[in-house]
């Protein structure tokens, strides 16, 4: 019960406490510890991590994961960092055949994680639409304009086709970068559960989602 109760109010204070200077205010001398030990070294381990979705990459064969250029990047240019990409991996393929546009809005539904830690060996969520087990089918949906998203979250979207679910992996230099964003740790690569329900172009109104079956 005191484990249970520490891991709720840890959760409470990465969401509550002010950040100062880049880093994470201390609480007390136990629960300091404890931080230090959920995202000691975060940066190392997140570039490791990332660094090993490359493999995972070239292993696939079967065309389950896909690698995608950041759209501000220059797509003709051989040269460039790991940190240039994002990594998809395919859970459900639908029927769309074309994608939206950067000036485009889109009707999504999604799961945002952290990478595996101590308290959170699945990776805490930081946003979802989902309650429950993520099911694009169930989940509820939010609208966005592709424009207004961090860098990796419209890459992805500039790839995918209405009825696709992937999970997405985002390196912290194409989403929030070396600062903290709310519950977000600076240098915190971004893993998304992403499905793209609909998407049209500025100026039109897009279908109410309840006259529209996923695609």
């Amino acid at each position: 019960m005191k484990e249970s109760i520490l891991r709720h109010l840890k959760a409470i204070l990465y969401i509550l406490l002010p950040l100062t200077g880049g880093g994470w205010v201390g609480v007390s001398c136990s629960e300091e510890t404890e931080e230090d030990t959920e995202y000691a070294n975060w940066q190392e381990r997140n570039e490791a991590y990332f660094a090993s979705l490359e493999q995972q990459y070239a292993a696939s064969t079967d065309g389950s994961w896909l690698k995608f250029k950041s759209y501000d990047k220059n797509p003709s240019a051989s040269v460039g960092t790991y940190t240039d990409y994002i990594y998809a991996q395919v859970i459900e393929s639908g029927a769309g055949t074309d994608s939206p546009m950067y000036t485009d809005s889109v009707r999504v539904s999604y799961r945002g994680r952290l990478i595996p830690s101590e308290s959170y060996p699945e990776g805490y969520i930081f946003d979802s639409t989902a309650y429950g087990d993520y099911n694009p089918k169930t989940n509820a949906t939010v609208k966005f304009a592709v424009s207004a998203l961090v860098n990796g979250f419209s890459t992805a979207l500039l790839h995918m086709h209405r009825g696709d679910t992937w999970r997405v992996f985002i390196p912290y230099t194409l989403g929030y970068g070396t600062t903290n964003s709310g519950s977000i740790p600076a240098y915190s690569n971004l893993i998304f559960e992403l499905s793209l329900i609909d998407f049209q172009e500025a100026g039109h109104a897009m279908e109410p989602y309840s006259a529209r079956s996923i695609r």
